[in-house]
């Protein structure tokens, strides 16, 4: 069969019998390229189904190594996997699923130096991320490049998905990620996985999404997800999709700086206190309040001893602080807590301090036996 080998015929023989795919679908997923940037947990079922349906090449750029944490639903790595980079560890694991396909690991961040480079390399760019800045910097290097991105996001229950910048039969490109979102929501409003938590399953069935709408653009079959938002909801199991009209204010000339854009300097410096000179109030006796505004079963899991109060409950108990002794805020890593200090300082504390790192600053530099999560 031309293009495929006795081998593919054989190992693609389901898609072959589908109306519509194929061999010419098939040979047309083998000759593509894809770059999925982020093998955690959108990137393990994206990685693993595109490996699985013969896309021709992948490309995996992550610069993360494997935790414990990751495999309640990184489902591509075991805990042999633990403390290898992702990207290395997946690649191999994909080269074993399907060794007829090519395979590149670059153990690096996805920047703004090389992400023009990386997308040119490309027939489509799958964003497994997790956070806005690398979001802003993968849709824009798209729209400059002229590559298509499948884009998906996960948080608790929730996912989303689309297929950004998509190459029309007119010549014109579909939407983009600033048609939705021009601009990033405030740091203080974005919470993480880590902090929210994600439902383990959930990225299972938003990166098959995504792979599956990457196999409809490189195939050339059925209808990818253009000018379309699709919501998923896997608490409810309802879903809904919204449209996506392209505005045209929105340009993007040229990469920026997105860590700046998406986290820019607030007007007030954040006062802060290392966790080694917390360790030195403690020994010295000082005065002072120490708030966990993490959750109750975060402070199960471990806790430097202060008062709990959650911080969806810290505006309607802040009365209970004292405004005469310093107040020291922790968390898990040290961003709620500094939202907390934003909070506390608009009702009128002065005396009060964010605890860089939280902890897992305390337990990697004072108490090492401490369990983390």
């Amino acid at each position: 069969m031309d293009g495929l080998n006795a081998t593919e015929v054989k190992r693609y023989a389901r898609h072959l019998a589908i109306p519509g795919f194929g061999p010419k679908g098939q040979v047309r997923l083998k000759q593509s390229r894809v770059l999925v940037i982020g093998a955690g947990g959108l990137g393990s079922p994206v990685l693993l189904y595109l490996a699985a349906a013969g896309v021709g090449h992948l490309t995996i750029v992550d610069f993360d190594r494997v935790e414990m944490s990751n495999l309640q639903r990184q489902v591509l790595f075991t805990e042999s996997d633990l403390g290898h980079p992702k990207a290395e560890a997946a690649a191999n694991h994909l080269r074993r699923l399907n060794p007829q396909i090519e395979i590149s690991a670059i153990v690096a961040p996805f920047s703004r130096e090389n992400a023009r480079e990386l997308i040119r390399q490309a027939d489509l760019v799958i964003d497994g991320t997790d956070n806005f800045p690398t979001r802003y910097l993968s849709n824009d290097a798209c729209v400059l490049e002229g590559k298509p991105l499948v884009y998906g996001s996960i948080y608790r229950f929730e996912g989303q998905v689309s297929v950004f910048n998509l190459l029309r039969e007119d010549g014109s490109r579909g939407p983009n990620y600033r048609d939705i979102f021009p601009t990033p929501p405030p740091p203080e409003l974005v919470p993480n996985c880590a902090e929210g938590g994600v439902l383990g399953v959930l990225p299972g069935i938003i990166g098959s999404m995504q792979a599956n709408e990457a196999i409809k653009v490189l195939a050339q079959i059925g209808e990818p997800l253009d000018g379309k938002l699709y919501l998923f909801d896997a608490a409810t199991l309802l879903s809904r999709t919204i449209k996506i009209v392209k505005h045209p204010e929105v340009h993007i000339g040229q990469l920026i700086d997105y860590d700046q854009f998406c986290n820019p300097a607030p007007a007030k410096p954040m006062p802060s206190i290392t966790v080694k000179d917390l360790a030195e109030w403690r020994k010295q006796g000082k005065p002072h309040q120490l708030i966990d505004v993490r959750e109750p079963y975060e402070y199960e899991i471990a806790n430097l001893g202060g008062r709990l109060i959650p911080m969806a409950e810290l505006p309607a108990r802040s009365s209970e602080l004292s405004k005469e002794t310093p107040l020291v805020l922790h968390c898990r890593s040290g961003q709620r807590s500094a939202r907390a200090v934003r909070q506390l300082q608009e009702a009128g504390f002065q005396d009060l301090y964010n605890l860089e790192g939280g902890i897992l600053a305390w337990a990697e530099a004072i108490d090492p036996q401490m369990t983390t999560y």
